[in-house]
């Protein structure tokens, strides 16, 4: 695929911007007669159509943080809280160059490590949850990262959300990642009204076969990234747009929206400085380095 290649489901989507299809708007309404709810059966099935159509429009879609082994995912995964995968990508380098293994970072200096990792925020607090899960993974886990969640959630500063996100990444295992993103998106596609994580996740895993868990949730985020977004979703844009109960809250000019699209599909580096093969866009800069 190219820099802004956009595959768009051949059944609900016209008109074509930048390699993008481009959905139309809703026509007017017929009538004054109120739409029936719909039945948890015709949830399940349009949920399960918009997976469909995610997983062709983001064939490459992979988790945004730099990672060689299951460590170093866990650590990026506790860095990105509060912040963006790009400036913990950026700032994991050096990171993992002075502290490559559990033992190495439980021996750090609380201040040299406050120092590395500054730039992700919140560095005192996640100074110490690094050091007292790297002192866990030295002390009760052979300094092996575990692959079970019943041991991931014991160490400080894991929660599900990170335990999933490193069992699905790093060890195969299916789960889904509730963030913020895809908390927001799923709500929006009224797959459910919850706000709690582990609700929205007990419900989510619900309507999709175990297997999909992990991609699904890849899609759901890379899609929140560059189309979805919080304040302005590019509903113009979106080759979802048919299947989606809150298009309108976003713009809906196709050229107006096509402006608001993110990372590859605007044509702009990715969140990965070293992402994987099949990743259409260009990788980001390092940490002080250009957008070039």
């Amino acid at each position: 695929m190219g820099s802004a290649g956009v595959t768009a489901p051949s059944d609900s989507a016209v008109g074509e911007q930048g390699g993008a299809k481009i959905a139309p708007a809703p026509k007017g309404k017929a009538s004054a007669k109120k739409p029936k709810p719909e039945s948890r059966l015709g949830m399940v099935r349009r949920a399960r159509r918009i997976n469909r159509e995610l997983a062709e429009l983001y064939p490459y879609a992979h988790p945004e943080l730099d990672f060689r082994n299951p460590f170093e995912l866990l650590v990026a995964t506790v860095l990105s809280a509060q912040t963006t995968d790009l400036r913990v990508n950026q700032t994991t380098p050096a990171l993992f160059a002075k502290y490559p293994t559990p033992e190495d970072m439980a021996a750090a200096r609380p201040e040299d490590l406050e120092e590395i990792i500054r730039p992700t925020g919140f560095f005192r607090a996640k100074a110490k949850s690094l050091l007292g899960l790297s002192a866990a993974l030295r002390d009760r886990f052979g300094g092996e990262v575990p692959g079970r969640i019943e041991d991931l959630v014991t160490l400080p500063g894991v929660g599900r959300k990170t335990a999933n996100v490193v069992l699905g990444n790093a060890f195969g295992v299916p789960g889904i990642t509730v963030d913020t993103h895809f908390g927001r998106l799923v709500r929006r596609w009224k797959w459910t009204d919850q706000e709690d994580p582990e609700k929205v996740e007990a419900e989510i895993c619900a309507i999709f076969p175990k297997s999909e868990w992990t991609m699904l949730s890849h899609r759901v985020v890379f899609h929140g990234r560059r189309i979805c977004h919080a304040r302005r979703p590019a509903c113009g844009a979106c080759p979802i747009a048919p299947l989606c109960p809150a298009y309108g809250e976003g713009e809906t000019d196709p050229e107006k929206a096509k402006k608001l699209l993110k990372y590859e599909m605007g044509g702009y580096p990715g969140q990965r400085l070293s992402p994987p093969p099949d990743y259409p866009g260009r990788p980001a800069p390092p940490l002080g380095g250009g957008a070039s």
